[in-house]
């Protein structure tokens, strides 16, 4: 055959192969929809988890507009009137979802609850985090993509700057002693922890941790953050100086604070132990907003009550009240963390549980989630179930 030949054979196969394909291309979407699919989902599992930039991004494959709250919401009319006419919204009473639900709000749904829901396509955690017994459910069910809130990230890392702060500086026993008329820690401590130029290191760089990676920086403190993926840029975040897990081990010798904001998975329980805190310096600031299981609680007592840490500042904890009679009465962990003067205690408030502001920043955030899946455009914040987070 000539070369001649060889165009006129090669537009034969290409009108053939165009009949072919005709009756197809009427109904299928314009390229530019093609496009946002593979950029929204829909990427290879095998492939690495770097290269998968949607992972945690969307699992939107078509517009999902039936919505159902698992419970009754304080501001159901300010989230109303931020919703789209396009989302179906429903609200229950810890009664079963409609069967034709495609996206369930609520934390902690039962098995005859999700799976009731037949059309169920995502589940929306209306606040950060993963529950252990909601992620067990939902590895039994991979068509339900989990997505949750960051919308009190803000205040969590407020608190976890102020109450390292007052740890650092002995804030607590300053004032007890100055509200008895003594003086003597102006005189006395030298344990005051100055931040200049000292190194923090926060485990997790969130919509919290990053937060907190910017105020101690501006505190003159240098940031090392510890990350799953160290080489992954989110937008809007400064580049800090980010290491793997596996290297904690070379950090926490120049730790001079130490931020835990990760969330507990089964890789992260029990992560920050008594070899870990042996790594620490003598005057280390120990703070813990995430969950208190990360950090060995006997480990954390006797690193505290032996003097081989400085101080710690902890949120989040062991012990929990069981019901409302129990709120008061109810100490926080199995060991007397409460006796030490170099821990400052809060009772799990860095979300701002409540707080008519925060409440209303949630009505936002999920309406903007709502509202992008009723489009099919991407929902934020898509959670990883097999990692936890």
């Amino acid at each position: 055959m000539s070369g001649q030949d060889e165009p006129a054979h090669g537009a034969t196969v290409a009108s053939r192969a165009r009949r072919a394909v005709e009756p197809f291309l009427a109904t299928a979407p314009p390229p530019s929809r093609l496009r946002r699919r593979h950029r929204v989902g829909y990427t290879p599992l095998a492939m690495k988890p770097t290269e998968r930039p949607s992972l945690r991004r969307a699992h939107v494959m078509q517009p999902l507009r039936r919505v159902h709250v698992m419970h009754p919401l304080e501001h159901e009319p300010y989230l109303r009137s931020l919703l789209s006419p396009e989302v179906i919204l429903t609200i229950g009473n810890g009664d079963p979802a409609p069967e034709r639900t495609e996206i369930l709000v609520g934390g902690r749904p039962s098995a005859s609850v999700l799976d009731g829901a037949t059309a169920l396509r995502v589940l929306l955690i209306p606040y950060a985090g993963l529950p252990p017994e909601t992620r067990e459910l939902l590895l039994q069910r991979p068509h339900v993509a989990v997505h949750n809130l960051h919308h009190n990230a803000a205040a969590a890392a407020e608190l976890a700057m102020a109450l390292f702060l007052a740890a650092a500086k002995r804030v607590v026993p300053a004032d007890r002693g100055l509200r008895h008329g003594d003086w003597t820690l102006r005189y006395e401590d030298t344990r005051e922890l100055l931040l200049d130029g000292k190194t923090a290191v926060i485990l997790g760089l969130g919509a919290v941790g990053a937060r907190i990676a910017r105020a101690c920086a501006g505190l003159g403190m240098r940031v090392l953050g510890v990350r799953r993926h160290p080489d992954r840029i989110e937008a809007d975040t400064p580049r800090w100086e980010t290491r793997s897990p596996e290297r904690l081990r070379e950090l926490l010798p120049s730790a001079s604070a130490l931020f835990v904001t990760v969330p507990l998975t089964p890789s992260t329980r029990g992560w920050i132990g008594a070899e870990q805190l042996a790594l620490l310096p003598a005057d280390a600031v120990l703070v813990n907003v995430a969950r208190g299981p990360i950090i060995d609680e006997g480990a954390l007592y006797n690193a505290l009550s032996e003097g081989a840490i400085g101080a710690a500042a902890l949120d989040v904890w062991y012990c929990y009240p069981a019901d409302e009679a129990a709120r008061t009465g109810t100490y926080p962990s199995r060991f007397p963390l409460h006796d030490l003067d170099n821990v400052v205690l809060s009772p799990h408030r860095g979300g701002a549980f409540r707080h008519p502001e925060l409440e209303r920043a949630r009505m936002e955030h999920l309406a903007r989630s709502l509202n992008a899946a009723a489009t099919g455009e991407p929902i934020p914040h898509r959670v990883d179930v097999v990692a936890g987070y």
